[in-house]
């Protein structure tokens, strides 16, 4: 059966969620399926090459409402405009879906319950716990919005999450919603690593033989980049550099704020010769990086999967990640990375093993090449998206 499948997110950029969404399309996509994308921002230079060139077609909604009210509710105007989003969709569109799939909000699935599709809700993690709730005024401002994330995510037909880690803390959370959801670990698409050319990284940054180490995570606070940078401050090698690549986008209050806290602490730290900041580089970029890189260092606490891991192992390059979270489901310690303590000396010891100890990361690195085909390759991931879309049809 194929199926025409909308997929409803909120902010088409640069970012871990965005990377799943445009990977489950392309898997529909290459399975047959008819596939387009709603959202409700999108930017053609702040954006995946997929939604870009027009392989995924993208359908902009709603972009002129307020992203948030001087300043603060951003939930609530995120909230907002995805519910714009799904009226467009549900009462004035000609699009007629036979599935929609859903992320990072969930309030829209109500409204999507009016047509006679089917809603699949995919939760990288649950919204409520990623927002503060450190004063009064603010759980109040919470309280009904966390009551409706839990309520409208029971709409939807089928539930997924990213990890085994996710599926505890979903549980946990949402007590009243008693149907598990099903672990479908992210993939990355493969075809476009394979089919990407290298570019020459001396024209971007300047380093020496490609010894760098590398880092790529959007440039927001709970990233932890401080980590990345103090870690590599230990090192003794100091003909190695640090490259810095992630996300930014230029309307993200934080992003601007963080990125400049980080460019401060480099050069308080005198280190603004051996650290290279790039921001939201091409995919082309990144992957060139990656594939002549020293080691991948992964620096937030508690992620919920962290795709760029994956990238890393698809690349045979060796991970040193947090010791929590999703990343103790892709990295096996002291097999293709090392878990670490979210301290700089824990980080930096595990650094210097692979950059130190001859074939090591060579070693690591195959290890984690094999792991990913094992494990987490697009074509298990595309099969597992197609047994879901079967399943949502045959529960009729």
């Amino acid at each position: 059966m194929k199926l025409n499948v909308v997929f409803l997110h909120p902010d088409l950029g640069i970012g871990g969620a965005e990377r799943l969404v445009v990977d489950a399309a392309m898997a529909m996509k290459q399975s047959g399926h008819s596939v387009q994308f709603i959202t409700n921002h999108h930017s053609v230079s702040h954006c995946f090459e997929e939604t870009r060139d027009g392989t995924l077609p993208v359908t902009v909604v709603g972009d002129w409402l307020p992203r948030t009210v001087l300043g603060k509710c951003y939930a609530l105007c995120s909230y907002v405009r995805m519910v714009y989003a799904a009226l467009y969709l549900t009462f004035f569109s000609s699009i007629r879906p036979d599935v929609v799939f859903v992320d990072q909000i969930s309030v829209c699935i109500p409204i999507l319950n009016w047509m006679s599709c089917k809603v699949l809700f995919y939760c990288h993690y649950p919204d409520q716990l990623l927002a503060a709730h450190d004063h009064t005024l603010k759980r109040y401002y919470r309280l009904p919005l966390d009551w409706l994330e839990e309520k409208t995510t029971a709409c939807a037909h089928t539930i997924l999450v990213n990890s085994r880690f996710t599926l505890g803390v979903f549980g946990k959370t949402f007590k009243s919603i008693k149907t598990l959801p099903t672990v479908v670990y992210p993939s990355i698409n493969t075809e476009f690593f394979d089919n990407t050319e290298t570019v020459q990284l001396k024209d971007i940054i300047d380093v020496d033989d490609c010894k760098y180490i590398l880092s790529v995570n959007r440039f927001e606070r709970k990233k932890n980049l401080d980590l990345a940078i103090h870690s590599f401050n230990l090192l003794s090698d100091k003909k190695i550099k640090l490259v810095l690549a992630g996300g930014y986008d230029p309307l993200n209050l934080e992003n601007i704020e963080y990125f400049h806290e980080l460019v401060n602490l480099v050069q308080d730290m005198k280190l603004d010769k051996r650290v290279i900041f790039l921001k939201s580089p091409s995919d082309a970029v990144k992957i060139s990086l990656l594939r002549y890189c020293l080691c991948l260092v992964y620096t937030p606490s508690f992620e919920h999967f962290g795709i760029v891991p994956l990238e890393a192992m698809y690349c045979g390059k060796p991970v040193v990640a947090v010791n929590n979270g999703g990343p103790k489901e892709t990295i096996e310690n002291d097999f293709n990375g090392y878990l670490r303590n979210a301290e700089p000396e824990d980080f930096a010891d595990a650094i210097k093993q692979l950059v130190e100890i001859e074939g090591k990361a060579e070693l690591f690195g195959n290890h984690g090449k094999k792991r990913f085909n094992d494990i987490f390759s697009f074509e298990a991931f595309k099969i597992k998206i197609d047994s879901i879309l079967e399943n949502l049809y045959k529960s009729e």
